[in-house]
């Protein structure tokens, strides 16, 4: 009897035992979902009179690329990631004519969803975006394409003629056009490796977007607007209606996202772009919760409020990557015997959208800090081709993105409501 007693105890406290937690089979990790392959879809440019432009790349031209063994699709690690849009894309236009017109402010209501994204945290990833940004600064013929070539024509000037905008870039898609990348060129300019015949608008638009006031930055300067009140006086008013013209990138470029969402009205669109390309990419990323990501960008946070973007909650699905030798990301770039000022370059601003991944180059390469690393190919070549040992050490693959916090830049400036004197 007793033993019978103690051996149904045994069994009952063995079953127990066995089936807690501490046994418990060890639990299931989702598999890593297969990378989005993209291949190239589209040119993108503006025409003079400001209307946008595509030109299509047939399917005999990227097998054409195939046969040649070159690379004609990108893989790219993605991953879910939150973004806030607006409900109504009337509603945060009109919010932010209001508050241009009359600097007040109307509600805007955000929806927040979940969509698929370029996984940030893949070293792999961030290369092959690098290497798509890189090929919107270059025309079909010209050297320098990454895995793509130029065995395609273009039947009529496409962005890259001395009298057209500066704006231009590639469509990327996947076979199924579930995700679609929008590709921006960004500086063309000869003091940083560039040049060519768009560095003449590039560079107005990065002074007005990316100056204090208009590029003044000493009194033999040639002002981008008519804003500036002497001293260290700038009227607000002025700065903000210079920035909302038109003929401006900001305007063209949600131009842009709006064709290409008729083109593509169900699919993901992804935002990516170098320099000014980056910047612009992450305002319009901001403007349409769209992923971002923003390859060595010269702080846009100061463009985004002088443009009046409605903010959503959080900007979390744009992210910027960077490193500290290049003084126009880090918003060194500025004073009058600065390299950026002799180039005729005002790089004023600092502070950037969402959060960052920021490679120490400085201390963990000993890299000097000198404008020439500011180059989407140095990026490409030198940075992300090789694992980051510190974040090796780590077990990841690249930085943690992080925001920046307690960012300040022009402080020395006094912003206000300053009439033109008559």
């Amino acid at each position: 009897m007793l033993f019978s007693t103690v051996t149904s105890f045994l069994a009952s406290y063995l079953a127990a035992l066995l089936s807690s937690p501490l046994h418990d089979p060890a639990p299931v990790v989702p598999a890593a979902p297969e990378p989005l392959r993209f291949e190239l879809r589209h040119l993108h440019a503006v025409s003079p009179d400001a209307r946008v432009l595509f030109h299509d790349v047939h399917a005999a031209d990227l097998a054409a690329l195939a046969e040649a063994g070159e690379p004609s699709t990108y893989a790219l690690r993605q991953r879910r990631v939150k973004a806030h849009r607006p409900r109504s894309v009337d509603a945060f236009h009109r919010a932010r004519v209001r508050s241009m017109r009359f600097q007040e402010s109307e509600a805007v209501d955000w929806d927040e969803v979940e969509v698929d994204g370029p996984d940030v945290e893949s070293r792999e990833t961030l290369l092959l975006l690098a290497k798509m940004t890189n090929n919107a600064y270059l025309s079909p013929g010209e050297q320098g394409w990454y895995e793509l070539g130029d065995r395609w024509n273009v039947s009529y000037p496409f962005g890259w003629e001395p009298d057209d905008d500066g704006f231009r870039g590639h469509v990327f898609a996947t076979p199924d056009n579930s995700t679609i990348v929008l590709s921006i060129k960004g500086t063309s300019a000869a003091f940083i490796g560039g040049g060519g015949p768009t560095a003449k608008k590039d560079k107005f638009n990065d002074n007005l977007l990316f100056s204090c006031c208009c590029a003044r930055v000493d009194w033999t300067w040639t002002t981008v607007c008519d804003c500036y009140r002497g001293g260290w006086r700038c009227d607000q008013n002025c700065l903000e209606k210079a920035l909302t013209d038109d003929s401006l990138f900001y305007p063209i470029g949600t131009n842009l996202y709006n064709n290409l969402t008729y083109l593509y009205p169900h699919s993901n669109i992804w935002m990516v772009g170098h320099s000014l390309g980056g910047a612009l990419a992450s305002l319009l990323g901001v403007t349409f919760g769209a992923p971002t990501v923003a390859i060595e960008s010269p702080g846009e946070k100061m463009a985004a409020a002088r443009l009046h973007l409605p903010s959503p909650p959080e900007v979390q699905h744009v992210t910027h990557v960077y490193h500290t030798a290049d003084p126009i990301a880090m918003g060194t770039c500025n004073g009058v015997l600065s390299s950026c000022a002799l180039g005729g370059y005002a790089m004023e601003s600092k502070c950037h959208l969402g959060k960052s991944i920021i490679y120490d180059t400085v201390s963990e390469l000993s890299w000097a800090v000198d404008i020439r690393t500011h180059t989407i190919v140095n990026v490409i070549e030198k940075l992300l081709a090789n694992p980051w040992p510190p974040s090796v050490e780590a077990g990841r693959e690249v930085p943690e993105a992080k925001p920046e916090e307690d960012c300040v830049e022009c402080y020395s400036w006094d912003f206000g409501d300053y009439p033109p004197s008559r």
